[in-house]
Formats: structure tokens, C-alpha cells, sequence
């Protein structure tokens, strides 16, 4: 009977494989321990160069388009030179390791929902489309205006009165990972239009007396719309590819620190409050150059196509450095990289949309253009895709 048993768990489980069954479903069976067998078959091609393997389903040839971008950012200016009245660094410090001239800062009275709404505003005008064509709006950021979530009401400002709206937190690979998540749900066909907005305030969470980091962070908002892709047209996310380490929440965290309260004599609560960001500089640097050209060749394998058929390479805006390291490692020449981090600094989910809407208006990025796209930064979270523009 035992053998018989054992039978009747494989041909469950090749059934279950057969079906195309989730992977939850199919670990059950064994699936776990295949899906990594194939991880560990797509590394070794990678490393000894034999014939690529086929894209994992799902991640390759989406048929969901960038069409329209649009972003923000406060009015008010801090230069690094300003800075120097308020922490012991200089314009040239700062500069010579991480890129960074000026930040702009959200003022008293001034809203990350804000900056998002005229973000969204600015991309829908230059798609061309109505806000109630949107079906979705996904908000990444992780420092949003109501911690019950930003995106519901950034909907209704703008008019997408059809639109489901939620918020997504990745920090850094917020906004990458908002833009594949979109891609899911229009390449499935569930939506036809949707809206990413990646949009920060760290500004209200750094300590301004600790050099290291208050020098680094600026407040911005930038959005993409997105649509679902005809049956005769282009794919317009070729592959994409995402990762977390929590093991890395050490080097790079906002964590929370509320204060003892008592409940009469019935409890012991906290009262909410946060510590400023804590950063290892050393170690995120170490990660970032490590894993960010792995990530973007794992997303140009699922999209088969090689560095030099990469038109632009947009990575987070994190420190110039990190930039130029990867760029190295992956071959494409520094004319090839967008680039703001000297006008913005860092400006967690807010960056990549930021550069990619500048990018765009001033005539660089063209319809068609091949954009090799990277996310990454605290949970320890990273991510990538190849993305064809327009």
C-alpha cells in the first residue's frame, strides 16, 4: 500500500504540473524543488555562456506600453553649498561621492499627494488619454501623506473615477516594481489603462544632523501611464525580472520607535513615531554594484536581447558612482545613461520616473527606444525590465 501511495502522489503531481497550475500548487509535489533546479540551470548558461534559456512564463513579452510620463517636484531648492550651514560637508564632498548638487524639499503645507496628482496630470496630457479611461492606479512609496494609503485619493483628484487604486511599498524598486505589477494586470487583460506613480518625501524622515544621509535625499513624484498592448502591436516589456533579501533590513531601514504608553492599569501600548533613515553606505554600495548588473542580465535574457541592443540605461537615481560602476559591468557607455541625480538627488520610488519624464521632453528618449530599467534599494529589494518606450 505504500507503494501505491507513493504512485498515486506522483501522478497527482504531474498532473498538477500538466494543468499549469500555480507554483504554490505544484511545490506541494515537488514543484519547489524544480522551480529551483530551473533557477539554478538558468545560472549555470549565464556563467559558462551556453544557449540561453527560455524566459521563465510570465516574465517576458508582456503586452502592456508605456505611453505617457509625466512628474513633479517642490519649488523649494537646497544646494549643497546651502547645506553647509547646517551639517560640516562642502559641495565638493558631497559632489565627489554621490553626484548630488541640490535636492528640492517639500515645504509647510506642501503634500506628496500633491506632487503625485500634477505628476499624473502632466502623464495623462502627454498620452493623450482621459482620466476616466484609467482602470488602475498603483502609488509606490513608502512615506505616503495617510499611511492608510495615498493612491484612492490621487484617483479622485485627477478624475480617474474608474480607476481601483492602491498603494505598493518597495522603497527604492517601488516604482519598477509598480510598473511590472500594471504590466500583470494589462497583459492578462483585466485592465486596458493604467497609472504608476512613483513619488517620495524622505526629506520628513532624515536626520539633518547626520551628514551622511541628510546630503543624500530630495522629495519628488513622477508617473507613467500605461496600456494594454493590440493584438498587432509591439510588446512593450520585454522581460523584467525582481528580488528581496530581507537578511539586508539592517543596512538600510526607517524603522518604527513609538513611545510606551499606558492604558490605565488594563495595558501597555506605543504611541506611532519613526527613527530617521539608518543607512550602511558602505554596504548598500557593495549590494547595489553586486546585484544590480545581475538583475538587469537576468531581465535582458527573459527579454533576449544583449547590452548593446540597449538604447538607454535608467537606473534609481542613488549616487552617481553606483551609476557608473554598473554601467561598466554591463559594457554601455555613460552617453547611454539618464541621468538628474545632480538636480534631485535621491529621491527613493520618485526617481526613475523623475529622469525617464526629463528624458523624454527634452527629445532623448524616442518611440521605440529600448530602456534597461533598474530598481533597487531597502528590504534589501532589487528589480529590473527592458522596457520599449511608447
Amino acid at each position: 500500500s505504500g507503494h501505491v501511495r507513493a504512485a498515486s502522489a506522483v501522478a497527482m503531481g504531474l498532473l498538477w504540473l500538466c494543468l499549469g497550475l500555480s507554483a504554490a500548487g505544484a511545490a506541494a509535489f515537488g514543484g519547489g524543488r524544480l522551480h529551483l533546479e530551473r533557477h539554478a540551470t538558468r545560472s549555470h548558461h549565464r556563467r559558462s555562456g551556453h544557449v540561453r534559456a527560455a524566459a521563465p512564463a510570465g516574465r517576458s513579452q508582456l503586452r502592456s506600453r508605456l505611453v505617457g510620463v509625466g512628474s513633479c517636484a517642490p519649488s523649494l531648492v537646497v544646494s549643497n553649498a546651502d547645506l553647509e550651514a547646517i551639517v560640516d560637508t562642502s559641495d565638493e564632498w558631497i559632489s565627489k561621492r554621490t553626484g548630488i548638487r541640490r535636492r528640492h524639499l517639500l515645504g509647510p503645507g506642501e503634500s506628496l499627494t500633491g506632487l503625485a496628482v500634477t505628476s499624473v496630470r502632466n502623464a495623462l496630457e502627454n498620452a493623450g488619454i482621459g482620466a476616466e479611461e484609467v482602470e488602475l492606479v498603483i502609488m509606490a512609496t513608502s512615506s505616503p501623506d495617510d499611511l492608510f494609503g495615498d493612491a484612492a485619493c490621487i484617483a479622485r483628484e485627477v478624475g480617474a473615477v474608474n480607476a481601483v487604486a492602491f498603494d505598493l511599498t518597495a522603497a527604492c524598486s517601488g516604482f519598477l516594481f509598480g510598473v511590472n505589477t500594471a504590466s500583470q494586470f494589462l497583459h492578462n487583460g483585466a485592465y486596458k489603462t493604467a497609472v504608476v506613480i512613483g513619488a517620495d518625501a524622505l526629506s520628513r524622515w532624515v536626520d539633518w544632523g547626520d551628514r551622511n544621509t541628510c546630503v543624500l535625499f530630495g522629495d519628488g513624484a513622477g508617473a507613467v501611464v500605461m496600456r494594454a498592448a493590440e493584438s498587432d502591436a509591439e510588446c512593450g516589456v520585454l522581460g523584467f525580472e525582481m528580488h528581496s533579501n530581507g537578511a539586508g533590513r539592517c543596512d538600510l531601514n526607517l524603522e518604527y520607535s513609538g513611545t510606551e504608553k499606558d492604558l490605565a492599569s488594563i495595558a501597555q501600548v506605543t504611541t506611532g513615531a519613526y527613527s530617521p533613515i539608518a543607512m550602511n553606505g558602505k554596504e548598500v554600495y557593495k549590494f547595489a554594484t553586486s546585484m544590480v548588473p545581475q538583475v538587469l542580465t537576468e531581465a535582458m535574457e527573459s527579454a533576449e536581447v544583449t547590452a548593446d541592443q540597449i538604447d538607454w540605461l535608467l537606473l534609481h537615481q542613488a549616487n552617481i558612482r553606483i551609476m557608473e560602476t554598473v554601467a561598466k559591468k554591463l559594457g554601455i557607455p555613460m552617453e547611454k545613461v539618464i541621468s538628474n541625480l545632480d538636480e534631485y538627488g535621491n529621491t527613493s520610488a520618485g526617481s526613475i520616473p523623475l529622469a525617464l519624464d526629463a528624458a523624454v521632453r527634452e527629445g532623448k528618449v524616442k518611440p521605440g527606444d529600448l530602456i534597461a530599467v533598474a530598481g533597487f534599494g531597502a528590504g534589501l529589494s532589487w528589480g529590473s525590465a527592458v522596457i520599449r518606450w511608447g
